[in-house]
């Protein structure tokens, strides 16, 4: 049996992160929900998405499927129930199909209504999706203190080294390679992750529920609350609180990031700062790409960014503000609220160059020694060519 994570039109309620991968890339906790799935289940995983990203990932599986909704948030009670499916038989909820058991020798057209392929319902069962970009940092708290029980479990921690000061050792664990010396760790509120030749420089203060990925790094001095994680090869510095940094981004100088998600291979030049509250302490409102309009999103939020975007050195991020893919962001003064997809520049929003945002991508990739692949080439052409956010400042 293979699962089948498959996404619905909740892919287009988590753009921008969502312009770029399938929604079973996303990363929350420790894991992204692609990871999570293949290591509880310990079963073959492939992703069944929109056709201008489905060549990103593994070709279609026929047989056995286990169809599963990648936007609900995997439990492992969620786990149990769906390994419990028959054949025919699906779980269904108001939004649709929440996971069915199915023998297909070809995967229908995306877009396909896909409870009409099973016969037989087994009631509903309670399950909480991401249905927008801002539960990503909401829930990261709890996913990462849930990842972390599931990674460590029977397992042994590296040694932490003598010149570390450390709050409840026994919520910290280290993995094999990772580097750190004269540095603070309070486990006392939520444990503390550190992955595979992942580095904290001396004098970082870090309070848990916290995670670093294989590779990832904090430079000198860092000061990160509860409830953050760091991508793979991701690198933060300054403070950081209750974000999300996915793979291969950096925030590596002094500035204040919270309550946020950035995407992968983004840069925050030095100085950069967002505002997570309102200075009337009222409810934030954060555009939403599906419904085009701007929607409340609590007390605090403070930046989504998609994937291959830039801010340029003290740039002020207004409070929710939304930056798409592909962007160079620069100016004096608060950035628009807004900012679309491959846009160079505050002023105007001046369209970024495709051919210029292509040159820019591989110059960023080159310096961690990696390359774009004519595969992501494709995908940013066609968001280039399709996707133009427009919106109304508030």
């Amino acid at each position: 049996m293979t699962i089948v994570l498959f996404d619905t039109s909740t892919r287009a309620r988590l753009f921008p992160l969502t312009l770029t991968r399938a929604v079973a890339g996303l990363h929350c906790g420790i894991l992204s929900v692609y990871d999570w799935w293949e290591q509880c289940s310990h079963l073959p995983v492939a992703v069944y998405t929109a056709p201008y990203l489905q060549e990103l990932y593994n070709p279609l599986p026929v047989g056995d499927l286990l169809l599963i909704d990648a936007s609900v948030l995997p439990t492992t009670a969620f786990l149990q129930r769906v390994l419990l499916l028959g054949e025919g038989e699906a779980i269904l909820d108001s939004e649709g199909l929440v996971a069915g058991r199915i023998k297909l020798q070809v995967m229908p057209v995306f877009g396909t209504s896909l409870p009409g392929l099973f016969t037989q319902t087994q009631g509903t069962f309670a399950v909480e999706r991401f249905t927008s970009p801002c539960d990503l940092f909401k829930r990261n708290n709890q996913v990462l203190r849930d990842h972390f029980q599931l990674i460590t479990k029977r397992r042994f921690s590296q040694h932490i080294p003598e010149t570390v000061q450390v709050i409840n050792p026994l919520q910290v664990f280290i993995e094999e390679g990772a580097r750190l010396h004269f540095c603070i760790l309070n486990a006392a509120d939520g444990p503390i992750y550190i992955g595979k030749d992942a580095e904290i420089m001396e004098g970082s203060t870090i309070r848990g529920p916290f995670a670093m990925c294989e590779g990832a790094a904090l430079k000198m001095g860092s000061k990160i609350y509860g409830g953050t994680t760091l991508g793979p090869y991701a690198v933060a510095g300054g403070e950081v609180k209750n974000s999300i940094l996915m793979g291969y981004s950096n925030k590596a100088h002094d500035g204040y990031l919270g309550d946020s998600v950035i995407g992968e291979w983004c840069n925050l030049g030095a100085g950069t700062n967002n505002s997570n509250v309102k200075n009337t302490a009222t409810e934030v409102k954060v555009w939403d790409y599906f419904t085009h309009r701007y929607i409340n999103s609590g007390i605090k939020c403070g930046l989504i960014m998609g994937d291959y975007s830039r801010t340029a050195i003290n740039t002020a991020v207004n409070t929710g503000t939304v930056i798409g893919v592909c962007c160079n962001v620069f100016g004096e003064g608060l950035t628009p609220k807004v900012i679309p997809d491959f846009t160079w520049g505050t002023k105007g929003l001046t369209r970024y160059e495709f051919d210029k945002a292509v040159r820019d991508i591989v110059n960023w990739k080159r310096m961690k020694n990696k390359d774009l692949g004519e595969t992501k080439l494709k995908v940013l052409k066609h968001i280039f060519e399709h996707y133009n956010e427009k919106y109304e400042e508030v």
